[in-house]
């Protein structure tokens, strides 16, 4: 009797999305019942991001397919024509690789392109981190699509299960497995605070901030003007070092890389930028700043189970549950200056050391990989819509 494995093909564009997704990958890969396959596009293939496909190299991966759809200069046009090169790249690519089924992770633009490719060529899809909410940016309906042409749900809180439900997916057809990225800050061991400051070539000391801000793809205020507010708040804590990270390569992403690039040069004594710290620097780092500073999912997601502060700017993420830890505040100077500042008292600092994470559940990893490998095809390639009772 031949026993055929299944080809399961993880699809990744970015060097946030991938640190998540890693270490599943790597499960999977030891499974004598899978056969694993990697496609890689957007920012992994993009010089000015870091190339991170090379981390994937790193790990020890082969990457099957590349997908490059490099957006020319983070306008909205030039995404949606982006979409358009990564529909047609991941049409080839699939075709090169039968895969049967697909897993995509979130709620980014070129993910959309991915499974719409899928659904057409009748690859099942399966996909994390369905039913959030993040009413400042286009992702929140990007996501939601994905979702409706997704056949298996693999959901980071009960409440996302309940909503995907909502959403008319089977109940059968949505497991709450926890976040992949709370399972990550447990179980990656970290750096230790000389090999990281090496890396970096740069000291992080007490009372450094880690920050990444990200353009609010939703919001009608000017890019610009909301990445000067949190530059601005940042020179009120001039004694604080500052590790700053690109964002992603959203429409307007650009203008954020240069007020920051231009800030890190006006303060080299105390700012770093990196485009990418990758899984095990950005883990590693987090064992040693004092809180996380901007608008990313990592800090709504991940970083509370730190137990360190987490400032959460403006409206991007407005939507999601969140910690105790998390401190929500506005987009302007003196919001960001507050909001800073009760992350670094004691009373911002106690508090996060005991505050739940909503996000964390037992047997993360196992759940996720055993749906993947191991929920029968026939269901995966039937798809009814639920009635709610």
């Amino acid at each position: 009797m031949v026993y055929m494995k299944r080809k399961v093909c993880i699809v990744t564009g970015t060097r946030a999305e991938w640190g998540l997704l890693s270490v599943i990958a790597q499960q999977l890969k030891l499974r004598q019942d899978v056969e694993l396959q990697i496609v890689a596009t957007n920012m992994h293939l993009d010089v000015r991001y870091g190339h991170t496909i090379d981390d994937i190299f790193a790990m020890g991966f082969e990457v099957n397919a590349q997908v490059p759809m490099k957006v020319e200069d983070d306008s909205r046009v030039s995404t949606a024509k982006a979409m358009a090169k990564c529909t047609e790249g991941m049409a080839d690519a699939f075709a090169q690789l039968s895969p049967d089924v697909i897993v995509i992770l979130g709620d980014r633009y070129e993910m959309l392109s991915v499974a719409s490719v899928a659904t057409v060529m009748r690859i099942p899809i399966i996909h994390l981190h369905g039913g959030e909410i993040s009413e400042g940016a286009i992702d929140d309906s990007i996501r939601h699509a994905i979702t409706k042409l997704s056949s298996l749900h693999l959901t980071a809180t009960e409440q996302y299960r309940n909503r995907v439900i909502q959403m008319g997916e089977s109940p059968k057809m949505v497991v709450n497995t926890g976040a992949i990225g709370v399972y990550n800050i447990a179980n990656v061991a970290p750096m230790s605070l000389a090999e990281l400051n090496d890396s970096l070539n740069f000291e992080i000391t007490p009372g450094t901030l880690l920050v990444t801000y990200h353009p609010a793809t939703l919001d009608d205020e000017d890019v610009e003007i909301r990445c000067i507010a949190l530059l601005e708040a940042l020179d009120e804590f001039p004694d604080n070092k500052v590790i700053i990270t690109y964002p992603n390569n959203d429409a307007q992403g650009h203008v954020i890389i240069e007020l920051i690039e231009a800030y890190a040069s006006n303060n080299q004594d105390r700012v770093m930028v990196k485009p990418s710290l990758g899984l095990l620097r950005y883990i590693s780092a987090l064992h040693y700043v004092d809180a996380v500073v901007g608008n990313s999912s990592s800090g709504i997601i991940e970083v509370p189970s730190m137990g360190i502060p987490i400032v959460n700017i403006g409206m991007r993420q407005q939507g999601r549950m969140a910690s105790e830890s998390v401190i929500h505040c506005a987009d302007d100077k003196d919001s960001i200056v507050e909001a800073i500042r009760y992350a670094l008292s004691d009373v911002g600092r106690e508090k996060a050391k005991s505050a739940q994470n909503p996000y964390c559940k037992e047997n993360t990893l196992q759940l996720i990989v055993e749906a993947i490998a191991t929920t029968p095809l026939g269901d995966l390639q039937r798809k009814t819509f639920y009635d709610l009772k």
